[in-house]
């Protein structure tokens, strides 16, 4: 009786640890999506931008994000929980607002004065501010890859310093939409602001929002043991299913006897399955998200900046969140066949595989409305945050715990890459398309260039499940790494 009555009044302190947890993501989220929501309209005209001088950042951003995610939970580990996450929103907060320097440092290399000398200037001139301002977006670019990189590994510690393992998968959910929301406040703000104050303020507001995060970062967050926020009674349940001091030495010690190379997991038909799944499918996510507001311009005229483009963009970040329904979907198949888990999974991401099929009607749809489009990419969208979730939890049906990050590492690297590759031939066939007047499927220049590129995105997952099932045709999982 003593001790329910303890555990009715205890205090609720690590709910607001994840409400921080929750507004870090939401300005990561945010922060990633400035320069999809201005360069078309603002940026481009200034500094003479073709679609492949953006197709080279964003593929250099998704490769640099890509390889720290490897280093990225090694350095938390290392910097500890508090020290490591204010280094990563930091660091990002910095590249977020490096972007707007890049004006300026175009400026003074090519020796002009003002953004209305850069918009301009013409022949050889322009061809250096192209170039220059590129490679000054790039460095910005880079440096806001290393710190995003950084927020996730940093949250998930977080929870399992805050919360017992039974809770963990709640409070990650919460924190996890953040990326949502973000994404959802992203067109409701950006365009607004680079337009009322200059694409540069857009970086800075939004960047800074880092800065203030770290403030009540460094006065609410010590570790639970630490922290007077919390009573006895919470203290006491969120280490309620902690192992003793004895026994996690003793599993420390057992994993350090069993520490994974990446060499011993490409041993293994089931890290390459995982892999090219990966390579295959997280280049079309990146790809919608940086490209779809130019296309809206390139296809239909209409600006982020519009109430319609606002309306449109807002529409497909909010139908991309039904793919919170797309993790039961294995539960339920278990529940109502008795497959695997690893079978399961398998099913329902080749139902989630066909869903992406429907932007093939994108451009033929598009004659008649841009919604058309934009709803069809949203629900490409939706099945793919759900394909993802799906895919991350095949590594762990099939691999022992002390190898799951290290497949896990090998898979983000192998979607980086495939990312990049995706954005920079996208950016190099839209200039192509435009400058040749190329046609496909009744379509000419870059609206072309655009179904060829949705063409791909709609058989992408179908090529992946088919290489994974090739490669692990049943549940197999691996007992000898």
């Amino acid at each position: 009786m003593q001790s329910t009555k303890s555990i009715a009044k205890m205090t609720n302190y690590r709910w607001t640890i994840v409400a921080l947890l929750f507004v870090a993501t939401t300005i990561n989220y945010l922060d990633r999506q400035v320069l999809s929501l201005t360069w078309d309209e603002f940026i481009m005209p200034e500094f003479h931008w073709n679609e492949n001088h953006y197709g080279t950042i964003t593929s250099i951003f998704s490769i640099v994000y890509a390889i720290s995610m490897l280093f990225a939970g090694s350095f938390v580990d290392w910097m500890g929980t508090k020290k490591g996450f204010l280094w990563a929103i930091g660091v990002w907060s910095v590249g977020a607002c490096m972007h707007a320097l890049c004006g300026v440092v175009t400026e003074s290399w090519v020796g002009l004065h003002s953004a209305a000398e850069l918009a301009q200037a013409v022949g050889d001139v322009a061809v250096l501010i192209s170039t220059v301002s590129m490679y000054a977006f790039i460095v910005a670019r880079i440096i806001l890859a290393i710190g995003e990189a950084g927020n996730f590994p940093a949250a998930i510690k977080v929870t399992a310093e805050y919360f017992p393992k039974k809770d963990r998968a709640y409070a990650t959910s919460i924190f996890n939409a953040g990326a949502s929301v973000g994404a959802l406040i992203a067109p409701l703000s950006i365009p607004f602001l680079a337009k009322a104050y200059g694409w540069e303020m857009s970086f800075i507001v939004i960047g800074a929002l880092g800065f203030i995060w770290m403030g009540f970062w460094v006065f609410l967050y010590k570790k639970p043991e630490q922290n007077k926020h919390l009573n006895s009674a919470e203290l006491n349940y969120i280490l309620s299913d902690r192992e003793s001091k004895d026994e996690l030495e003793m599993q420390a010690s057992a994993v350090q006897e069993k520490k994974v190379s990446f060499i011993d997991c490409f041993k293994y038909k089931q890290t390459w399955a995982f892999a090219f799944g990966k390579f295959m499918t997280d280049g079309v996510w990146w790809f919608f998200l940086f490209w779809t507001p130019s296309y809206l311009n390139t296809q239909f005229g209409i600006k982020t900046s519009a109430g319609l483009g606002v309306a449109l963009i807002f529409t497909l970040y909010a139908l991309a969140t039904l793919s919170i329904y797309g993790g039961k979907l294995p539960s339920i198949i278990i529940r109502k066949t008795g497959l695997n888990p690893y079978a399961a999974r398998m099913k329902a991401m080749f139902i989630f595989a066909f869903i992406p099929l429907l932007v093939l009607l994108a451009q033929p749809l598009g004659t008649f409305s841009p919604w058309f489009p934009i709803i069809l990419i949203g629900f490409g969208c939706a099945a793919h945050q759900s394909w993802s979730a799906n895919i991350f939890t095949t590594v762990g049906d099939m691999f022992p715990k002390h190898a799951i990050a290290t497949v896990i590492g090998i898979g983000g690297m192998a979607g980086g890459v495939g990312s990049m590759i995706l954005q920079k031939s996208a950016g190099a066939l839209f200039v192509y398309a435009g400058e040749t007047k190329m046609t496909f499927l009744g379509f000419e220049g870059k609206p072309a260039g655009y179904f060829m590129v949705f063409c791909f995105c709609a058989v992408a997952y179908l090529i992946g499940w088919t290489v994974m099932k090739s490669l692990v045709p049943k549940y197999k999982p691996i007992t000898d790494l």
